[in-house]
């Protein structure tokens, strides 16, 4: 068996700041003008880097920012200085006060023990609060609600949110439950809403209320459909060698040569976030020629076959031109949030702007 042994080269994942930018203009004009357009960076700006993406935004227009916690808007308020504010969904938690106060943050309450501790703590500080409209997840529950709204709204919160459970399927009937709860819950309360994320933002303006908190879409991924692609990701070819009929590859000899093949092997694994389930069901692109994953993914090393190739290639795509992170997501039967998000740290990252 021949062995083409090549230097290992640098794993270089682009992101492109302008379409991040692009889908944030394109989401804003969605929305009537008086409806404001915040921008979610949480889990690092879905994995690509929150202070970057945030500062992009900023420049866009965007003077709304929203984070998972506390924690996460350190590196935004650092990238877009003072002014701009920074809503945080998991509320305030023991132990948050002194960083929601020094950062300048808004958090999103989320129970009455919430409500107490903020406004104990950091009385007059700016707060919204997020209800649950039948998520069950994150929000204080209707009767909860009901129990304590003329209290706090007595204490001026800046924003009351929900979030919608199916708004990425158009017709699912809880689009329709949850925006009449919402209704039934918020109005006449004056206080500036918000209940649309990029799904809420492409159902119609009856979900917009006074403010959107577009997420997914910014970066690229589904349901926007029209948005501009932010990410690609090449890897470097570390060796090929040359398969006869009955050699296997991989961990547990998971696949079989039935003819002689010419196997890639690339620096990129599980480690890095390219899931082991695209393992025997992927593709890498040479070009605009695919190429498949053959064997398991491994924690740093995928093999492909290039067999098909007229040259040997120095590098393959896996996210590109041919291939979004949905597309790989769907390989992996996941969703692209989680192939966005799993992005690590070991590529060499280059960023696109101006």
């Amino acid at each position: 068996m021949n062995r083409d042994c090549r230097l290992r080269g640098h794993r270089i994942l682009s992101i492109d700041l302008d379409a991040v930018a692009a889908n944030w203009r394109a989401l804003d004009l969605m929305s009537d003008p008086t409806t404001q357009t915040g921008a979610v960076v949480k889990a690092d700006g879905y994995g690509l880097g929150a202070g970057r993406i945030a500062r992009r935004l900023a420049q866009a227009g965007a003077r709304r920012f929203f984070v998972a916690v506390a924690e996460e808007g350190a590196a935004v308020r650092q990238a877009i200085g003072p002014g701009p504010q920074i809503n945080v969904f998991s509320g305030h938690m023991a132990g948050d006060t002194e960083m929601i106060h020094d950062l300048d943050l808004t958090p999103m309450l989320n129970s009455i023990d919430q409500v107490t501790r903020h406004l104990e703590s950091l009385p007059g500080h700016a707060f919204g609060v997020q209800l649950d409209t039948g998520m069950n997840r994150l929000g204080m529950e209707p009767g909860e609600w009901e129990a304590v709204a003329t209290f706090i709204l007595g204490a001026g919160p800046e924003l009351l949110m929900s979030h919608l459970a199916c708004a990425d399927e158009p017709g699912h009937e809880m689009n329709a439950v949850q925006l009449a709860e919402f209704h039934r819950l918020t109005d006449g309360t004056d206080v500036p809403r918000s209940l649309a994320a990029t799904g809420g933002i492409l159902l119609g303006s009856e979900f917009h209320f006074d403010l959107t908190r577009p997420g997914i879409g910014l970066y690229g991924g589904l349901p926007f459909e029209a948005a501009s692609r932010t990410v690609a990701l090449a890897l470097p070819v570390i060796q090929l060698r040359e398969l006869v009929a009955g050699e296997v590859v991989g961990y547990g000899c998971s696949w079989l040569a039935e003819a002689p093949t010419q196997i890639a092997t690339v620096s990129g694994g599980y480690a890095d976030g390219l899931l082991r389930a695209l393992g025997n069901r992927a593709v890498l692109w040479a070009g605009d020629v695919p190429c498949p994953i053959v064997g398991r993914v491994s924690m740093d090393l995928i093999t492909v076959d290039v067999s098909h190739l007229e040259t040997a290639p120095r590098t393959l795509d896996i996210l590109g031109p041919h291939q979004t992170v949905d597309d790989l997501a769907s390989a992996a039967e996941t969703i692209g949030y989680e192939i966005l998000t799993s992005l690590g740290h070991r590529y060499s990252r280059r960023y696109i702007e101006g």
